[in-house]
């Protein structure tokens, strides 16, 4: 049993970093089920604390994901549809790599551009509010990955140091 939640809780692992840059997949908490996971085999012993503090961090960052693009938008006057352009530019990144690795990047401040300019007239003020919106769209998405990216290194830190206990076939 304890082979399968460990090889579960790595697949939740890749997810919650995919999650990280998929706006539909809540990247940390998903990676934090993966820890949990670790946690529950018999091999890992029990540690409440570190899975708290990780919960509380998994919980904080996916909240803070919703308020930051929010304020970066807000910040450089945008509107919702430069926060919506940001979403569909990216999107457009992941299903259709016209631009290859680049599409990452360039796609969502199109998408932003496109929505302010949308609902904008000025395009100089939309120009503006579609940098704050993927500005704010891209400190969200940094700090999922890099939570996500940690959490899976403490998963496979954790893994490789029970790893005679995880894999003991007796």
């Amino acid at each position: 049993m304890d082979i399968v939640l460990l090889v579960i809780g790595f697949i939740l692992m890749l997810i919650g970093i995919l999650g990280s840059f998929l706006p539909v997949l809540p990247g940390p908490p998903i990676s934090w089920i993966g820890l949990l996971l670790l946690y529950l085999t018999k091999a890992v012993p029990d540690n409440w604390w570190f899975l708290g503090i990780t919960l509380f961090f998994a919980v904080l960052i996916t909240v803070m994901d919703y308020i930051i693009p929010a304020m970066g938008t807000k910040k450089f006057g945008g509107s919702k549809a430069g926060m919506i352009g940001t979403v569909i530019g990216l999107l457009v990144a992941i299903f259709l790599p016209v631009l290859g690795p680049l599409g990452i990047i360039i796609w969502p401040f199109v998408g932003a551009l496109v929505g302010e300019l949308s609902n904008k007239a000025d395009q100089k003020t939309a120009l503006k509010a579609a940098f704050g919106s993927f500005l704010g769209f891209l400190t969200g998405t940094f700090m999922k990955f890099l939570i996500t990216v940690i959490y899976a290194g403490l998963f496979l830190w954790k893994a490789i140091e029970h790893g005679n206990e995880l894999f003991s076939f007796s």
